[in-house]
């Protein structure tokens, strides 16, 4: 997967409100499901359900070919729903058949939304990315849920130019009573255009934003940018204010901002923010992407 290293000085700042490079995403939202059975509720005993983040690193043309296969992906998913208890999970860099097949196999009550990446060209004609092998369907970044996924949002954002669009997902999970969004934040320098435009700050802005809607909500995702700590940190003005105040991180403790790594260069890259009460965290080991599954349990009632 491209990966990008900090610079040292601040990127030139670009303000020209929501710009024509925005995708009309709603459009393009795809959905499966099946039926599915009636929650359960224990009276007396808080409910409690674990969410988890992965970019599963399966678009194989983006230096993957050597973080498994399909199969062995969908083992890792397969994983964190039986060794985790994950019952909702934020997939970045998925293939949509593979994501529809996921769902299938794991049961009748699980459902998937997706959403595709788009490559602009500097005519301004978006082009789907297409994943490497055959049957593979389109890149893209989706949820997955043991439980019906209504009110689907993809939510607008600043993006490139020129360049991949990547984005935000939201949708509610009625079943355990969440709404989440899965976020795939662009690099630095993704438009090939203006090099020294940074969007990051407009994408966390616009995905805490939604975020707001709905005090029930897990955000996450890939967010390429590392937490707001250090004092050689240039990337610190990315984030909005509420992330640390208003939420709280996965892998908080106290009033640190810092986390366990999740990715194989040692960098904290992926996170999950909720208002709700945390009750646990893991960072997942995996051979299977370049990126480890990071998994909240989160009290959702009592």
């Amino acid at each position: 997967m491209h990966r990008h290293t900090e610079a040292a000085a601040r990127p030139r700042r670009r303000r020209a409100g929501r710009t024509a490079a925005v995708l009309s995403l709603l459009a393009s939202v795809a959905c499966s499901s099946a039926h599915s059975p009636a929650s359960v509720t224990i009276a007396g005993k808080p409910a409690e359900v674990s969410v988890a983040t992965w970019n599963m690193c399966g678009v194989r043309q983006w230096s993957c070919e050597d973080t498994g296969s399909p199969k062995e992906k969908f083992q890792q998913i397969r994983d964190l729903v039986g060794d985790s208890d994950v019952r909702v999970l934020l997939l970045q860099e998925v293939c949509s058949e593979e994501l529809v097949s996921a769902a299938l196999r794991l049961g009748p009550e699980w459902h998937s939304v997706f959403q595709p990446y788009a490559e602009v060209d500097a005519a301004g004609t978006s082009t789907r990315v297409e994943c490497t092998g055959q049957g593979q369907g389109q890149a893209g970044y989706g949820l997955l849920a043991a439980s019906p996924l209504t009110d689907v949002e993809a939510v607008p954002t600043d993006q490139p130019t020129v360049g991949l669009h990547r984005g935000i997902l939201c949708a509610r999970v009625p079943a355990p009573g969440l709404r989440v969004c899965n976020a795939h934040i662009a690099l630095r320098e993704s438009d090939e255009a203006h090099l020294d435009w940074d969007f990051r700050d407009d994408q966390l802005g616009s995905l805490f934003e939604a975020a707001a809607a709905d005090p029930r909500t897990v955000l996450g995702g890939d967010f390429n940018s590392p937490p707001p700590v250090g004092d050689g940190n240039k990337s610190a003005w990315l984030w909005p204010a509420e992330a640390y105040t208003t939420y709280r991180e996965c892998d908080q403790k106290g009033g640190s901002r810092t986390g366990r790594p999740t990715h194989t260069d040692r960098t904290k890259i992926d996170y999950l923010f909720t208002a709700l009460p945390r009750t646990g965290c893991q960072v997942v080991d995996t051979e299977r992407s370049d990126h480890r599954p990071l998994v909240i349990r989160v009290r959702t009632s009592g």
